[in-house]
């Protein structure tokens, strides 16, 4: 079983930033030209040109090859945001089996040594934060090549065509959790409504831990 999760607005305390050579730190946003100006952070888009010739994400992408030397501080994907449901999905599902989709790198492995970024798909957030449906980004897709083991996705409406986009390929069946009214868009996947018991904006934690409880089970009833 793989299973994916979206990412959070909220990321830990202690999250490592991706530094640029002069030593400041860079935070990933949607939009650096309408981010508030600071002299010691440097802002940035994640596929803007770096130096060297490439681009954050290529150096991102190199600085998880050598995962053992970690001079930044970077914290694994599943280790970057506050609620313990990535942690506990991680203990369940183990970690070579655990997703995140994140606005600002894709669908990454949960142990992908990820920088601090504050990039998301929801309306609600500050204008420099938010990406959109047209916005180009060079997303990554750490799915194994050839899989055909079930996959299920918890996440909100707003991601949901980023998943379906990034897993196309997939081989195996994907099932998307949803909580809206109204069934998302998912071409090819199957979609099961959560009843939460408040309707929230983070109904898809309720949806993990239902799981991990063992209320909610995994496999469509028959």
């Amino acid at each position: 079983m793989i299973v994916v999760i979206q990412c959070a607005a909220s990321k830990r305390r202690h999250a490592g930033y991706f530094r640029a050579p002069d030593g400041r730190r860079v935070l990933f946003v949607a939009r650096p030209e309408l981010a508030p100006s600071t002299d010691d952070l440097i802002y940035a888009r994640p596929d803007d040109a770096a130096w060297q010739g490439l681009s954050w994400r290529e150096l991102v992408v190199r600085y998880n090859e050598t995962p053992n030397r970690n001079p930044h501080g970077l914290l694994s994907a599943f280790e970057l945001y506050e609620n313990e449901a990535y942690r506990h999905l991680t203990k369940q599902f183990r970690t070579e089996s655990t997703y995140i989709l994140s606005a600002g790198w894709g669908l990454i492995s949960a142990g992908f040594l990820t920088p601090a970024y504050d990039i998301t798909f929801s309306s609600a957030a500050d204008r420099y934060k938010r990406r959109k449906s047209k916005d180009e980004y060079y997303d990554l897709c750490m799915l194994p090549r050839g899989s055909n083991e079930p996959m299920v996705f918890f996440g909100g409406k707003d991601y949901v065509p980023l998943f379906s986009e990034l897993t196309k390929s997939h081989g195996g069946p994907r099932t998307v959790f949803y909580n809206s009214a109204e069934p998302p868009e998912a071409s090819a996947c199957l979609l099961r409504r959560f009843e939460a018991a408040t309707r929230t904006t983070n109904w898809h934690y309720d949806c993990v831990n239902a799981v991990l409880d063992g209320s909610l089970e995994l496999a469509e009833p028959t």
